[in-house]
């Protein structure tokens, strides 16, 4: 591809951005600022010729970044995050902002100030969230990648409830700055893309050391290389956690016919067990909300964003925060303030920290024993929009398959591995262990589970 074929492709993903409309995927077509780039790229980027979108909570210099709430209205980012910024250096071309569950805080993508994002497969559903805006525009074509945030599975579920791959990678592994913070501790840049080989290439791109996050990890970042033979050696651990009561009849099938696929081609399929992933959602929706309610603190009217008009400085920054924030997000930064109130903090956050440090444990333990985990993304199909919604607790609960690895800090993949009688898609789940060690679910992906 040359540059004249590259910006044909740009103008042909700004007509795609307006026929697909109906999606709402797209906050902010940025089709135009993409294509004046085009002058200073060569063909020997890693992304040159790829199209790309991120979510709408992370920087690109002079672009709106709202996280789909009211509180952000006309605020442009004022520097760029570093995933982004490498994703400029590989030349590949930034083409669009997605919509999302306001702050990254839902599972379905219907908490958001621009309304809710229609899944492509069956516009009645919800994609799934907090990035369902980036898994749409994969998984309708608009782009060729995706750029989304995963907290406790918000790029995991919306790839599977899509029908794309989504990479949570490893905590650490992919700068967090200029990703505006919901949980810092368990924030992470994911990854969305239509085969295993893009979403390789878009990781390894924005993976690696930045020193401007010190959480950032120093462990060297090496190609992907897939070579079968080591691959059938590799060691797939079933936990027996997520195969209980409460997973959808569908989504359990498919897990067997590839266990049974996996078995006939000679893996060594070996049953396992993390006992604490029964703490797993009580546990995170703890420490995240506590980690919430700080971060959002500085949203508070006064440097940027909405503001409430008041003589009285107390009451600008309670109608500010009343009026700019929505009800998910507020419910949260409460239960946050909650556990974190004196009298509480000991009983509530400081027992969940410990929790999450067995539930890390068991992690740990059980990769002395496997290569790699296999179990579902999500223990339910896509479902209707509105059907949750007025059930905070069953719409926490849609998590309960990503959330342990989330709480550990272990690298998950989706991989989409067909669809339900009604066509709606269904993803089964990968995870390696840390860092380097994280490449055998490269393999499995490349072979085919």
């Amino acid at each position: 591809m040359d540059v004249n074929q590259l910006t044909e492709k740009i103008n042909s993903t700004r007509e795609k951005i307006s026929r697909e409309s109906n999606l709402n995927c797209i906050t902010a077509d940025l089709t135009e600022s993409a294509s004046s780039q085009l002058s200073s790229f060569n063909v020997h980027g890693t992304l040159f010729g790829k199209t790309i979108a991120i979510k709408d909570n992370l920087n690109l210099i002079n672009t709106p970044t709202t996280c789909a709430s009211k509180i952000l209205d006309g605020h442009d980012s004022i520097y760029t995050a570093t995933a982004v910024q490498k994703i400029i250096d590989a030349q590949g071309s930034i083409v669009a902002k997605t919509n999302m569950d306001e702050f990254a805080m839902g599972s379905s993508n219907e908490h958001s100030v621009y309304g809710p994002t229609k899944n492509p497969h069956n516009i009645d559903y919800v994609p799934g969230g907090s990035s369902g805006g980036s898994a749409v525009a994969v998984a309708a074509g608009i782009v060729d990648m995706a750029l989304g945030s995963d907290t406790g599975g918000s790029v995991r579920q919306p790839a599977s409830f899509c029908g794309v791959y989504g990479l949570k990678p490893t905590y650490g592994r992919v700068s967090r700055y200029g990703l505006t913070a919901f949980a810092s501790s368990f924030d992470q840049v994911g990854v969305f893309a239509n085969s295993v080989e893009d979403t390789a290439s878009l990781f390894e791109v924005i993976a690696g050391h930045d020193k401007k996050d010190s959480t950032s990890a120093k462990e060297i970042v090496e190609p992907f290389d897939y070579n079968e033979s080591a691959t059938k050696k590799l060691r797939i651990g079933l936990p027996k956690e997520f195969l209980g009561e409460g997973i959808n009849p569908e989504i359990r099938q498919a897990l067997t016919q590839k266990v049974e696929y996996l078995k006939d081609s000679k893996f060594q399929i070996i049953d396992v067990s993390l006992p604490h992933t029964e703490h797993a959602i009580a546990t995170y929706y703890i420490l995240t909300t506590a980690e919430a309610s700080t971060n959002l603190s500085r949203f508070d009217g006064v440097r940027f964003g909405h503001r409430a008009t008041s003589d009285d400085l107390s009451e600008m920054y309670l109608y500010s925060r009343s009026n700019g924030f929505g009800d998910e997000v507020k419910r949260r930064i409460m239960l946050g303030a909650f556990v974190l109130s004196s009298g509480y903090y000991d009983a509530y956050y400081t027992q969940a920290q410990k929790v999450r440090r067995l539930i890390r444990d068991d992690y740990t333990n059980v990769f002395d024993e496997v290569d790699v985990l296999l179990t579902p993304t999500s223990p339910i199909l896509p479902f209707k929009r509105g059907e949750k919604l007025t059930d905070p607790l069953q719409m926490y609960m849609a998590d309960v398959c990503t959330v342990p690895m989330s709480l550990a800090g272990v690298p998950a993949l989706n991989i989409p591995v067909g669809k339900s009688k009604m066509g709606l898609p269904i993803g089964l789940q990968l995870m390696g262990n840390f860092f380097q060690r994280e490449k055998p679910i490269w393999g499995c992906s490349v072979f085919g589970i």
